[in-house]
């Protein structure tokens, strides 16, 4: 699981394409949580979420199973797997020493289990937000539950970028 990192002009682009897509603070919407739905019915997880990072924060745009409508982006499962090459799977957050003293991982319940993948923008590929799948205890992905989340995850992206591809931004 390797990581990437954004250079700080790449970042400024990834924050421009997220006000572009007049997402943040908006209301909910059913093709989004249609993909949340499913998700914790799919994975019998508490929580799933389709997350739009932006500076300083992630902002739910879709969630199953929280109150809370972001968070932090500094202390965020999100924030890592935004930058993730690859699917970022964290099986049990008590034996993962870059989350073992997060409020997350010590809250009650805490965050046993996360597995995270970067939904990007069509035109750019620059990373936009994150779905997610969280549990209360610790788990591991099968090879068909991972073909499956990256089903979802790739609807959450399409969804994400519709207005663009309506366009032809391709």
């Amino acid at each position: 699981m390797t990581q990437k990192t954004i250079e700080k002009s790449q970042e400024q682009d990834r924050l421009n394409i997220i006000k572009t897509l007049n997402i943040l603070d908006t209301k909910p919407e059913e093709r989004f949580d249609n993909i949340t739905k499913s998700a914790l019915e799919k994975f019998q997880v508490p929580i799933s979420t389709i997350t739009i990072i932006d500076s300083n924060r992630e902002w739910f745009k879709s969630r199953q199973g929280l109150d809370q409508t972001e968070g932090p982006r500094d202390i965020s499962f999100c924030g890592h797997a935004l930058l993730a090459e690859d699917v970022f799977i964290v099986e049990d957050t008590f034996l993962d020493p870059r989350f073992i003293n997060n409020p997350y991982v010590k809250a009650h319940p805490p965050i046993r289990f996360y597995a995270g993948i970067s939904l990007k923008h069509k035109k750019t590929g620059l990373p936009i937000g994150v779905f997610c799948l969280k549990d209360h205890k610790p788990r591991k992905m099968m090879t068909s539950e991972l073909d499956a989340f990256l089903e979802l995850a790739k609807e959450a992206e399409y969804q994400l970028n519709i207005e663009q591809i309506r366009n032809g931004l391709q």
